[in-house]
């Protein structure tokens, strides 16, 4: 017969320290797996703590809050009959470990520390944590004394073992150890694990989901066995946003996945898979004689089973048929990824709701919609009857105490929590750019405010004339390159002022219950940020930015999907803008543009970061990757091209120190806190100059000796 096992996979918000609404999450999830009769529960890396915790990991208060909220969960009846795999940290001589503990019935049979740390990108685990680098070696770990009371035991094993239970065999494998070339699942499939857990904390990005599925399918395609990888969701209070899809596979196929993007605070899948497929999928000879040949794991023994003594009666319980993965288009994680980080920002900031300066432009119009998306995604959770979710919304929206009010479309909702406001110039700014922001707040609900800042721009200008005599001006009027862009900048500066103004005083103009002020949102792109394209402190400074990290051509294309599937039409003028600051006068022959501003396109923008950031290139390593590549310029085009880029990168890369804390989204984002570490004061690339210009020489000359060649023929 079949040994039929149910195993869950819980995802969870969890938010760093809190520890008591994480211990509730957790046990809640406990309580839906046991339900759906499953036996054994795997939680996301650090559950207790919230991963997120950065050097608060260096805190021995965090070490001992985490004992006492396992201690909650380990007697908690919830977490009775079935093994628990829990995610904390753990001090062990001295030493602090990122570690699983693996636990049944009040009893802990193993602490599992991480063997390999994610170390890169938006992750510094080693600067919080030791590596487990002695495989299939265990040692003794003793027992906080709080947990001694419960367990009845003075230590415990720690180290890197399995599980044995009378009817199967089970590993643990944290997040990044999954990505390594030599993960040790492979090792643990070979000593004869057939059910490995993975606890991580993975963060969502762009077109990164695929990626992540395929090697997860990997971990069983080849080894065979089941699989149960858990994650976090939602913001814990950082610049990601970790996006879920749990997932459990048995030999390569997926038999349950979980939301990629929710506003439920927990999430548990289960599936129920035959053991038996996995001994019959082991049957290859090459793979028998290479376990003979694999290390061995010390087994940490418990007589608890996880597959019924005899067979199920019931013949509805069956297996868990294989389905296809689901993944979201980029259009679609732009609408549902931000939108569930501000909605935990909003919910868990304790402020009245969000203000957004709004110029009529496609960066303000894409965080707009992403806000409006947020509310769309709020009342679909209130129509869900998500309990979480209504009480942050009567609370967010300040309705009073006994009222049964509740927004019933996004646009009411909006009309509560979001306000925009349009400040432009009588000269600089056209009727085109107020016309769309006051059309799109008018469709999707939003408070707006449309007002000119000349008087105040003209004050500041007058204030400098009266002190140094000398009166600035335009380009467009005669002025220095100087002149002409401090008259920009005081604008945009100004601006910035303006917006924090209206965003504490509008909820008490408003008449507010509670009055309370709102978070500012900034809507500077990742390639502006990239090539500096922005004033320091101006309105792209405020409290958080949703697409901080996503680059311009991926916001057209959300806007071109927005456009059809949230109904609004108005997006279509966006769409045919043409991208402007509108800080200079507009006339019959001039128009300011962005792309014509920067010499490049956005596009090619988009290309430079990637070689810059993703590739590891630098000046000549692109230009030699791009001649080849950009057919369509000559070699010396290219150079022009890398150089004005490398040129404006250096000049402006000190204005990503102060830099709105921005959604993470993209892999080559410049964002300086911890992702992208460079210096701020940069030398001339002259050497990359030269070596790039005797290249360019040999380029030019073997061009003109084949075409002096070619006219000889002639």
């Amino acid at each position: 017969m079949g040994h039929l096992v149910t195993v869950a996979a819980a995802q969870l918000n969890q938010w760093a320290l809190d520890f008591k609404g994480n211990t509730e999450r957790i046990i809640e999830s406990c309580r839906i797996a046991k339900e759906k009769g499953a036996t054994l529960r795997c939680g996301p890396e650090l559950e207790i703590t919230g991963y997120g915790c950065l050097d608060h990991f260096l805190e021995a208060d965090l070490f001992m809050h985490s004992w006492e909220c396992l201690a909650t969960i380990l007697l908690h009846d919830s977490c009775q009959d079935m093994i628990l795999d829990i995610g904390m940290p753990v001090m062990h001589r001295n030493v602090r470990y990122n570690c699983r503990i693996l636990c049944y019935n009040k009893q802990i049979l193993l602490i599992r520390p991480k063997l390999w740390l994610a170390n890169d990108g938006n992750y510094r685990e080693m600067r919080y944590f030791t590596p487990w680098s002695r495989p299939q070696h265990v040692e003794s770990y003793y027992l906080p004394r709080s947990i001694r009371a419960i367990t009845g035991n003075t230590k415990v094993p720690f180290g890197d073992a399995v599980i044995s239970t009378p009817d199967t065999c089970i590993g643990a494998e944290t997040c990044e150890e999954l990505f390594t070339p030599n993960a040790p699942h492979i090792q643990m499939s070979l000593n004869g694990v057939e059910i490995i857990t993975n606890s991580s904390g993975s963060h969502h990005e762009l077109r990164k989901l695929n990626t992540r599925l395929n090697l997860i399918q990997e971990a069983t395609r080849k080894s065979g066995g089941i699989y149960i990888y858990t994650n976090h969701s939602g913001c814990d209070g950082d610049r990601l946003l970790y996006d879920g899809s749990a997932l459990i596979l048995i030999n390569g196929d997926i038999v349950a996945q979980g939301s990629q993007f929710s506003l439920l605070d927990v999430e548990v899948i289960t599936a129920t898979c035959d053991l038996e497929e996995v001994r019959s999928f082991r049957f290859a000879p090459s793979r028998g004689l290479q376990a003979v040949q694999a290390p061995s794991y010390e087994r940490i023994e418990t007589e608890f089973s996880l597959s019924a003594e005899t067979a199920p009666l019931d013949q509805s319980v069956r297996p868990t048929s294989p389905i296809e993965p689901r993944i979201h288009l980029p259009e679609e994680e732009i609408a549902f990824g931000p939108a569930c980080w501000l909605w935990d920002y909003l919910r868990r900031c304790g402020v009245a709701g969000y203000m957004l300066a709004l110029s009529g432009g496609i960066d303000s119009c894409a965080t707009a919609t992403i806000v409006f998306s947020m509310c769309r995604l709020v009342i679909q959770a209130i129509k869900d009857e998500n309990e979480q979710v209504i009480k942050d919304c009567r609370r967010i929206c300040a309705i009073e105490e006994g009222s049964d009010w509740l927004p019933s479309t996004p646009e009411e909702l909006c009309a509560k929590i979001f306000h925009t406001a349009y400040m432009g110039t009588e000269k600089n700014s056209s009727k085109e750019t107020r016309s769309r922001a006051s059309e799109l707040s008018k469709r999707i609900g939003a408070y707006h405010s449309d007002l000119n800042i000349d008087t105040v721009v003209k004050s500041l200008t007058d204030l400098f004339t009266y002190v140094t005599k000398f009166s600035p001006r335009f380009r467009a009027h005669g002025g220095t390159n100087a002149e002409n862009l401090a008259l920009q900048n005081i604008q945009a500066r100004l601006r910035m002022v303006i917006i924090y103004l209206f965003a504490q005083l509008l909820p008490t103009v408003r008449q507010r219950p509670g009055g309370g002020s709102l978070l500012v949102l900034g809507s500077a792109n990742v390639d502006e940020c990239l090539r500096g394209y922005l004033t320091k402190y101006d309105c792209s400074s405020a409290d958080i930015n949703p697409i901080g990290g996503i680059s311009k051509t991926d916001l057209k294309r959300f806007i071109a999907w927005a456009r059809t599937n949230f109904d609004l039409p108005i997006l279509e003028d966006f769409l045919n803008a043409t991208p402007t600051a509108e800080l200079e006068p507009i006339s019959e022959t001039y128009v300011q543009s962005d792309e014509a501003d920067m010499g490049m396109t956005y596009d090619e923008l988009s290309v430079f970061g990637r070689l810059r950031k993703v590739s590891k290139l630098g000046p000549y390593g692109m230009f030699t990757h791009l001649v080849p590549v950009w057919t369509h310029l000559t070699p010396r085009q290219v150079y022009e091209k890398v150089r004005r880029f490398y040129y404006f990168y250096a000049i402006n890369r000190h204005k990503m120190t102060t830099m709105t804390p921005a959604y993470h989204a993209e892999q080559y984002s410049p964002d300086d806190n911890r992702f992208d570490l460079r210096p701020f004061l940069y030398p001339s690339f002259t050497w990359a100059w030269e070596k790039i210009e005797g290249v360019l020489g040999r380029y030019e000359k073997g061009k003109e000796g084949k075409e002096g060649k070619e006219e000889k023929e002639e």
